[in-house]
């Protein structure tokens, strides 16, 4: 088999990109098709992968994107360029992808402050979190700890410990900044997994990581480059901004700002790919510079955070793309 034959036929039978079938196929260099095939299979499943569950999390719709064609940038060259995920979460598109260069960011310290403890000091954290229980009153109590008075590898171990036993890993605050999200419902969540910990610790040794302003991207972002932006929603009614992501929120206001700074990085050179929900407010924002080459695609998502399982279900969202 060819070069370009491997690569086609690993995206196709095991569903990923374009960007990581290259990436394992310079990797395996290995002549012998079975024993290529092997290490192939080993590749996969030992891929990393996100350590949260995030509401709005993209990993459901990443084949979704591919088949669209949209996602990863044809022409976006990971050997070469840098990639940015601004708003990261829980880091669904970066651990599809796993490019060599990276610039992870966001304003959740103390998801920030994870990332990083992870990256720098898994072993402690692993340590840490095989002390938490799954107790409904335990739960309560660690919800209670104030972060800035904690070392950072107990704000990861709090951090990744209220994820995986709060409600439906939503993550929520109040206007006073305190995470609010209720116990949840699972019998046997799974708090310390430390062989993806690890995985995701060597991943994150040469990505850089920052709590960051989204705009600030502008000061590193190059001509193709490619950025994938990830912001809080903007509800598709009044009454369906359930969260909040930050004390200050997401508003009208915000969301203009980063159509702004999606159009500064478009006219720069870089691809550039943003998620958000199917409102007639982000339809018209980015509608009104489509004739600059932006286009606005539907795509289908799951909803799974209402309380009532017959209230879940399938609703759009809009991915937009300068490519």
């Amino acid at each position: 088999m060819t070069f370009t034959q491997r690569m086609e036929k690993i995206q196709k039978d095991f569903n990923v990109n374009a960007i990581y079938a290259k990436n394992i196929v310079l990797r395996i260099q290995e002549k012998n098709e079975e024993n290529f095939w092997k290490q192939v299979n080993i590749a996969i499943m030992q891929k990393p992968k996100p350590f949260v569950k995030w509401v709005g999390g993209k990993r459901q719709l990443l084949k979704q994107f591919r088949d669209m064609g949209l996602y990863p940038p044809v022409e976006f060259n990971p050997e070469k360029n840098r990639y940015f995920e601004p708003f990261v979460g829980g880091g669904a598109v970066f651990f599809d992808l796993l490019p060599q260069k990276a610039f992870l960011s966001d304003m959740n310290s103390e998801l920030i402050t994870t990332y990083n403890v992870i990256k720098n000091d898994v072993e402690k954290l692993i340590m840490s979190l095989k002390k938490h229980k799954h107790e409904k009153e335990y739960y309560y109590s660690i919800r209670e700890k104030d972060p800035s008075t904690m070392t950072d590898v107990a704000v990861a171990s709090r951090f990744i410990y209220l994820n995986r036993t709060g409600f439906n890993g939503m993550y929520r605050v109040n206007k006073s900044g305190k995470y609010n999200v209720p116990f949840g419902k699972n019998k046997n969540p799974l708090i310390c997994d430390e062989t993806n910990l690890r995985r995701v610790s060597e991943t994150l040794k040469h990505v850089e990581i920052a709590r960051d302003d989204y705009k600030n991207v502008l000061k590193k972002a190059k001509k193709g480059d490619f950025i994938y932006f990830d912001p809080p929603y903007h509800p598709v009614n009044k009454t369906a901004a359930f969260t909040s992501y930050t004390p200050d929120g997401f508003r009208e206001k915000e969301q203009i700002e980063l159509r702004d700074t999606f159009l500064k990085l478009h006219k720069r050179g870089c691809f550039v790919m943003l998620s958000n929900s199917d409102a007639p407010f982000i339809n018209k924002i980015y509608s009104e510079v489509k004739n600059d080459g932006i286009a606005i695609h539907k795509v289908q998502a799951g909803r799974a955070i209402n309380s009532k399982g017959n209230r879940r279900g399938k609703i759009f969202e809009v991915l937009i793309t300068n490519y």
